[in-house]
């Protein structure tokens, strides 16, 4: 039976604890993430495949509510990836490519190749065993990691929203760099023992995620990173959402923020328009009733405890708030979901 290694159990501890950064890990844990890796690929040049949106992989990938994320791991060798939109980037290996929002795709070797549709080189689903695609030519080897990811759409989709729809992050050599080839190595022992999906590989997809983001936000200084991740990494709205998601039970005013950033309301106010389209109250009030829809399905706390716990000072308000907020009562979205 093959264990898992050290380290493997969450993310390496690379950040330190008062960086707005950490925020980014604090909400992926309450989003109730599931995902596994779910194929692997070997090419040799010359070599091409097209692969619809990931809706439309029909039977490959298990129902799920809520936001898909596809990523590939970039193992060996280099390749051309791109979108529909136009986006391309050639990655090499060490690479992890992440798609948001699990559009149709395209990759390629660098010599040129006429592309085949990824339906093509699949097994028919459902799969009995992780699947193994072997395609292409006599040249260049290209080996490539498959695995996507949901998450509830509540909490999930304002990460998502903030990131373009292709983006490539590389670790740097250390730590980060080691803990991912280590879990990589890990899940695909692991698959060789287990179905796809199984329980040895399906919190890998989760951690990946997570630190794919950190490095990312760490790494880049990505002109299209807008709203609440560009929020983050601001000089001013970083630190307020640091303060905000540390205590979001706390009876916050503009004048208190402001002071606790430091700068005046006037600027704090101005930066939440510009990055988050909305002021820090506002903001507040939609992080706690995220929470709550959270505690709702994952915990159970009484309405009325989960009410205090983010700030409420009656049940009946924060019912009346959650309604307003996701369209139905709290006692009818914890028995629906």
């Amino acid at each position: 039976m093959i264990g898992t290694p050290p380290g493997l159990t969450g993310s390496p501890d690379l950040g330190g604890v008062d960086d707005p950064l950490t925020i980014v890990s604090r909400v992926l844990e309450l989003v109730r993430l599931t995902g596994a890796i779910f194929f692997r690929s070997t090419f040799r040049s010359p070599w091409a495949y097209r692969s619809p949106p990931a809706a439309e992989l029909a039977g490959a990938l298990p129902p799920s509510a809520g936001s898909l994320v596809m990523f590939h791991i970039v193992a060996a060798g280099r390749c051309w990836v791109s979108l529909d939109s136009g986006e391309r980037q050639q990655v090499t290996a060490g690479d992890i490519v992440v798609m948001p929002y699990a559009d149709a795709n395209n990759w390629s070797s660098i010599e040129p190749a006429e592309p085949v549709s990824i339906m093509t080189l699949l097994p028919p689903p459902p799969w009995l065993e992780f699947p193994h695609l072997q395609y292409g030519g006599d040249g260049d080897e290209t080996f490539v990691v498959c695995g996507y990811l949901h998450g509830d759409a509540v909490l999930f989709d304002p990460v998502l929203r903030a990131l373009p729809g292709l983006f490539v992050v590389r670790p740097p050599e250390g730590p980060a760099a080691a803990w991912v080839r280590a879990s990589v190595d890990y899940a695909l022992a692991a698959s060789a023992t287990g179905p796809v999906g199984s329980p040895a590989d399906n919190r890998l997809p989760e951690l990946l995620f997570s630190e794919v983001l950190r490095l990312y936000l760490e790494q880049g200084r990505d002109a299209r990173l807008t709203g609440w991740l560009a929020a983050l990494r601001d000089p001013i709205a970083g630190p307020a959402l640091a303060r905000l998601h540390a205590d979001p039970a706390h009876d916050w005013t503009i004048a208190e923020l402001a002071r606790a950033v430091p700068t005046s309301r006037t600027v704090l106010l101005d930066r939440f328009a510009d990055l988050l389209g909305q002021p820090p109250i506002r903001y507040l009030t939609t992080w706690r009733l995220s929470l709550a829809s959270g505690l709702l399905l994952t915990t159970t706390l009484s309405i009325g405890e989960i009410a205090a716990r983010v700030g409420y000072g009656s049940e009946e308000a924060f019912s009346r708030a959650f309604k307003r907020e996701l369209g139905t009562p709290p006692a009818h979205w914890r028995a629906g979901r």
